[in-house]
């Protein structure tokens, strides 16, 4: 997933591919960058989006970058986020 903090609103913006041809998800947040509040703020858009508590979506690293491997307890991925393809 990449992040774009200070983004001007939470969302999550859908599927793209990288340089290296690798699909990820893009997400922005209106926190700043500093003290993980751009981090906890991805965390609650997530767990929002999926309908499950805080507690089941967490970073499992990138935790200073803006590319982030995030792992969720859910059953499936809300249909507006699209497939990866």
């Amino acid at each position: 997933m990449r992040l774009t903090p200070k983004g001007g609103c939470d969302a999550i913006e859908g599927w793209t591919a990288g340089p290296d041809g690798k699909r990820y998800l893009k997400a922005r947040v209106s926190a700043l960058p500093e003290d993980g509040k751009a981090n906890e703020a991805l965390v609650r858009l997530i767990a929002k989006a999926l309908g499950v508590g805080k507690t089941k979506v967490r970073i499992v690293s990138g935790i200073a970058s803006r590319m982030k491997t995030i792992e969720a307890e859910t059953e499936s991925l809300p249909v507006s986020w699209g497939k990866p393809s």
